[in-house]
């Protein structure tokens, strides 16, 4: 059970752990719940603490892998066709989830742990048919996968296993009239037992401040445009 401060130790031995309230209400549900959905704008760290929750649990033994996984927009998921090396199509946008693992871990660490398959970063296409015992799965990105896809995994789960959530409904980048499943999941499960649904808002926000300002300056800006639009009608 954690104490409320430090929640993992980075690779260079910095501590890690949740600065604001909805960051510590966000990992309290990471650690009591066997699912937690963190809903947030960017900058919130909902990515970083939920693979540092992840590399602690597995540090401790609770768990014995960690999967994290990001829908795969850009290339309409559709991996399995594309020609060349998967691996160098899939980094960019696993990308971030390989830097903040790279933190907690370590370069040699990091690379054995794939090796050996303990740790495994894929896009969620992957997740399909399989059963994930005993293991920490973090989906990234959740708002560019329909809800269909969310079921999908959220169905994969067995014994032993805890699951995050996360994703920003401001920032949905599906193509072709999908509609993104985060917010109805979000609703749809809140309330059942072993369920946490986080929001996160800008007063997480934990990057420089000018971004908090710049995050501010949109968001005024998008609803007087919502204002306008509406006022046009």
């Amino acid at each position: 059970e954690w104490a409320g401060d430090v929640l993992c130790i980075s690779a260079k031995g910095r501590p890690v752990k949740p600065k604001t309230l909805g960051q510590k209400e966000y990992i309290a549900s990471v650690l009591k719940n066997t699912v937690t959905i963190g809903v947030g704008p960017a900058g919130t760290g909902k990515t970083y603490l939920a693979v540092a929750a992840a590399v602690q649990a597995f540090r401790e033994k609770q768990v014995n892998r960690i999967i994290l996984t990001r829908p795969a927009v850009e290339a309409g998921e559709r991996l399995g066709f594309l020609p060349g090396d998967l691996q160098s199509k899939v980094d960019p946008y696993l990308r971030p989830l390989y830097d903040a693992l790279f933190d907690f871990l370590g370069q040699e660490q990091f690379s054995r742990s794939l090796e050996k398959g303990v740790i495994e970063v894929a896009p969620i296409a992957y997740m399909r048919g399989r059963t994930l015992n005993d293991a920490f799965l973090v989906l990234d990105e959740g708002q560019n996968a329909t809800l269909e896809t969310l079921k999908m995994v959220l169905t994969r789960f067995g014994e032993g296993s805890k699951v995050v959530l996360t994703g920003d409904i401001t920032q949905i980048d599906l193509s072709g009239g999908q509609r993104s499943g985060l917010k109805k999941c979000a609703e749809m499960l809140s309330g059942i037992e072993g369920i946490g649904v986080v929001r996160l808002s800008n007063r997480d926000v934990v990057r420089h401040k000018l971004v908090k300002e710049i995050i501010k300056a949109f968001e005024k800006y998008e609803r007087q445009a919502e204002q306008h639009a509406k006022n046009r009608k």
